[in-house]
């Protein structure tokens, strides 16, 4: 299953620690007290599967270096008016969002920094 998690970017902007908290809630089993992420006691989650973070409202392309560094590779990214908002039309929306998360998550993988070099990897993408 899924459920929306808060985004720290785009419209539904929220505390990033906070949100972190909530992505450890929903994918681990079980999470350590840890006020600073709005975990306020230790949670044993047994045998419950996972459920897996969604980010939504006013994401777009540039947000990508961020989105790849916060959820990982297990989420789902729903982009409304950043897909089907530029003026090349939607396909090119698309293709942006796919070319621009290969991109940020290989370059994560090389061990580089998204959120710091984001400006170059998506415009070298």
């Amino acid at each position: 299953d899924h459920l929306h998690s808060g985004t720290v970017v785009g419209k539904l902007e929220g505390d990033r620690e906070a949100t972190l908290g909530w992505i450890d809630i929903m994918r681990d089993s079980f999470i350590k007290e840890d006020r600073s992420r709005g975990i306020l006691l230790d949670q044993d989650w047994g045998a419950m599967p996972g459920v897996i973070p969604v980010a939504s409202g006013g994401i777009h392309v540039w947000h990508m270096p961020a989105l790849v560094n916060i959820f990982g590779d297990d989420s789902v990214l729903q982009f409304g008016g950043g897909t089907l908002g530029p003026p090349w039309g939607n396909a090119a929306g698309a293709a942006a969002n796919r070319v621009a998360v290969e991109a940020c998550t290989e370059a994560r993988n090389q061990g580089r920094e998204p959120e710091k070099e984001g400006k170059d990897i998506l415009t070298t993408a």
